[in-house]
């Protein structure tokens, strides 16, 4: 039977002081320029994520955080401007110093299990901020370190592998590739399967800059506070809204297209909004492998739009489902090479 884990979870963490890891060899000492689409404004931010690993036997007589950072130190050979800094040039241009300064690191212990924690395993997770520390003046986006790991051991012999990296730095798929090398070079890989590119110009603005598309996703509108409810649904859960969709002959709607225009739809009907008020869905999407210049494997910068679908709360709401499952399909098939291209000269345009 799946549990969750209960609000009232409480434990103790030990934590030893923080440390720099740096790369296991010597790297490059240089600048590298961030493209147009990482140095966004809303992009600088930092992101945090918890891993968490049940006992295994393989593991036996290893310790869990000296494997991790004998890893960390010989990825950032590989990865070596996430042991940089970034910096700040004329335009608020961001580029990253590969000074081999290092990430922040912690060993910790803590009094709890893996089993504690629920099953599933979903967020939120308790006590995060015990999990994943804030190093004191750790936290800016300038000049500070560009990932802080803290490896916690756990009571039954697992261990929580908590992150933060900086959103100008890589996306989710970046973050998840860098990652991924760790883990590989901890299970005795000599180099990452997926070796890291950098060519942020790819995704460079053109000189001079034009935009040649609508960017909405930018409009100035008002502000509410924001929810961040988390909802786990079964497949049968899709099946049901599938049903509820007639889908035209050679078309194929995925469950996300399905759970987003659902999920868009039924909050609006319930805010009750004025009809002819705007209501609009963004999401974010990959655009690895949609290019007609293909990003290369290894890319880890932000490779990602976040266009919006725009409607009117009466069109959304007085119309079927298929109507906003549509809304949402062609807002995913809008981004290209050439929308990517335009959204790079609208943030030079900016500033």
């Amino acid at each position: 039977m799946a549990t969750s884990a209960p609000t009232s979870l409480m434990f103790k963490v030990q934590r030893h002081e923080p440390e720099l890891i740096t790369p296991a060899e010597p790297t490059p000492h240089e600048l590298k320029l961030l493209s147009n689409i990482d140095d966004q404004e809303h992009f600088r931010v930092l992101v945090p994520g918890v891993l968490i690993y049940r006992h295994n036997p393989s593991m036996e007589g290893k310790d869990p955080v000296e494997v991790v950072r004998e890893a960390l130190s010989k990825a950032l050979v590989f990865y070596y401007p996430f042991a940089g800094r970034i910096r700040q040039g004329p335009g608020r241009k961001l580029m990253v110093a590969c000074t081999a300064e290092g990430v922040l690191f912690i060993e910790a212990d803590a009094d709890v299990t893996v089993e504690q924690f629920g099953d599933p395993l979903i967020p939120p997770i308790p006590c995060l901020k015990e999990l994943l520390y804030n190093v004191p003046g750790s936290d800016g986006i300038l000049n500070c370190p560009l990932l802080l790991i803290q490896v916690t051991r756990l009571r039954c012999g697992g261990f929580i592998v908590g992150f933060r990296g900086n959103h100008a730095l890589c996306d989710a798929q970046g973050m998840g590739q860098f990652l991924s090398a760790v883990g590989e070079i901890a299970r005795g890989a000599y180099a990452p399967s997926v070796l890291p590119v950098w060519e942020r110009h790819l995704l460079g603005a053109r000189d001079p800059p034009h935009v040649t598309r609508e960017h909405r996703e930018y409009d100035e509108v008002p502000s509410n506070n924001i929810v961040l409810p988390h909802q786990i649904m079964c497949s049968s859960e899709i099946s049901a809204i599938r049903k509820l969709v007639l889908v035209p002959l050679g078309l194929y709607y995925t469950n996300f297209d399905l759970v987003a225009a659902c999920a868009w739809r039924l909050r609006t009907v319930a805010l009750q909004l004025d009809p002819d008020e705007e209501t609009r869905l963004i999401c974010p999407v990959n655009v690895r492998g949609k290019l007609e210049t293909p990003l290369p494997p290894g890319y880890y910068g932000n490779a990602f739009a976040i266009p919006a679908a725009i409607t009117t709360v009466r069109e959304l709401c007085e119309n079927s489902l298929d109507f906003a499952v549509q809304k949402v399909r062609k807002l995913k098939t809008r981004v290209d090479g050439e929308y990517m291209k335009s959204l790079a000269d609208l943030r030079v345009l900016k500033g």
